[in-house]
């Protein structure tokens, strides 16, 4: 039998071409949607790979790419902030992970689990998902995320996103081998093709680019309220990193979390964040997509993540790819993100049901409580550059509530505890 592990050259490039492949919908949808430069997201997601390789001595085969979790706080906080600054606060975001990795490394992994149980996350989770539920609905009906312009006429819109939605579920459900992996390249596709047809799609600043270009990277600034509301955002991909280092241990049947340790993960995640932000591109998280694809071709060489994250940067470096990719309508971002965002929040709501959280319970009633109406509402603590509000609101919120409220005997993952 073939061994992955010592492929030559050519079938590892071949491998990783397949794994960005993989990761590439989610991974160019995320700064379209928040208006960042699908190159450079290709370029930071190739670097913060490398880094997170290079800080894991290259054991774990993993791919790092946009995170869907800073959408909501990356729309809010460049509405209010601007682009450089919210580039400020997701370079300190990416200080959240490397605290934590210190803490794991000293303290091991049972502080994680009292600090932040699944009452804690699981709300947090789903007020992300639940939070950018509208932004989903308006650019399906062809209009801006916020509903301030009509950008495609609304008959022409659903015609578009309703089978973009359509070709992504029934790719998502009924789709075998790789393909299974693909459903939002395979409803982008759709959904762009549609556009063509409908004379929706202008390609004239796709003429007009270069074929070879530098990617339009953004230098980040300094500005303590963007850093403030951008810290908290940071806990929930955090403790998702977590669980997709421990899904991936169980694909390869090895221990990360031993070796080379949840503190290098959570470190090389960090750093990866925090270097994407310093060029202008949108945060890194580990894929799960590509997890998936690690289970099914059973590749679990690290130097095939190497191979992909070099193809991500030399595309970035092609600016007709880069313009192509902007010219996507937003109705065809909108029908698949009606799926995805509310994939967001169930994943939310399984964190509740797999641990079996009795909201029935008053202590945990009001935390997920005030958590789901504190991140959807709009509540707003403090004012000027000193003030809290979405996501990192209700992150802090259901952080406290835990603490403070009598009745928290603690909570420890059956995972972790057989990992530690």
């Amino acid at each position: 039998m073939r061994d992955p592990m010592h492929e030559p050259v050519w079938r590892q490039a071949l491998a990783g071409s397949q794994m960005l492949f993989v990761a590439f919908g989610a991974l160019v949808l995320m700064p379209l949607i928040t208006g960042m430069d699908p190159n450079v997201a290709l370029f930071t997601a190739g670097l913060g790979t490398l880094i997170f390789q290079w800080v894991t001595k290259g054991q774990v085969p993993v791919f790092l790419a946009s995170s869907f979790a800073f959408i909501a706080p990356i729309l809010a906080a460049k509405a209010d902030f601007g682009l450089p600054a919210t580039l400020g606060g997701l370079v300190a975001a990416g200080f959240v992970y490397m605290l934590l990795s210190a803490a794991v490394k000293l303290k091991g992994t049972g502080f994680i689990d009292r600090l932040l149980p699944p009452v804690v996350i699981g709300p947090v989770i789903m007020s992300i998902g639940l939070g950018l539920a509208p932004v989903a609905a308006n650019m399906a009906m062809g209009k801006a995320g916020d509903a301030s312009a009509q950008l495609v006429p609304y008959d022409t819109a659903l015609m578009i996103s309703l089978p973009a939605l359509l070709t992504t579920l029934l790719v998502a459900v009924l789709g075998r081998g790789i393909f299974r992996l693909v459903p939002i390249l395979a409803g982008v596709a759709v959904g762009y093709g549609l556009s063509i047809a409908l004379g929706v799609v202008d390609f004239a600043a796709v003429n007009a680019a270069p074929w070879l270009a530098v990617p339009n990277f953004v230098a980040p600034e300094l500005h303590w309220g963007a850093i403030l509301f951008m810290l908290p955002v940071a806990i929930a991909p955090a403790i998702e990193h977590i669980g997709d280092v421990l899904a991936i241990g169980t694909v390869t049947g090895k221990n990360y979390v031993k070796k080379p340790g949840l503190h290098r993960t959570l470190l090389g995640d960090g750093l990866a964040t925090s270097a994407a932000g310093l060029f202008g591109g949108p945060p890194n998280t580990t894929y799960s997509e590509v997890t998936g694809a690690v289970m099914l071709t059973r590749n679990f060489n690290p130097k095939v993540m190497m191979w992909a994250a070099a193809i991500a940067i030399v595309l970035a470096f092609i600016g007709k790819f880069g313009a192509a990719l902007q010219s996507i309508p937003v109705p065809v971002m909108g029908g698949i993100l009606c799926l995805l965002f509310g994939s967001i929040a169930v994943v939310g709501l399984n964190t509740l049901i797999r641990h079996q959280i009795d909201l029935s319970e008053a202590r945990n009633l009001v935390i997920v409580a005030v958590t789901l109406v504190f991140g959807i509402g709009g509540m707003v603590i403090g004012a000027g550059e000193v003030s809290l509000k979405g996501i990192s609101l209700c992150g802090v919120i259901a952080i406290l509530l835990n603490l403070l409220l009598p009745g928290g005997a603690g909570w420890r993952s059956k995972a972790l505890s057989e990992e530690a």
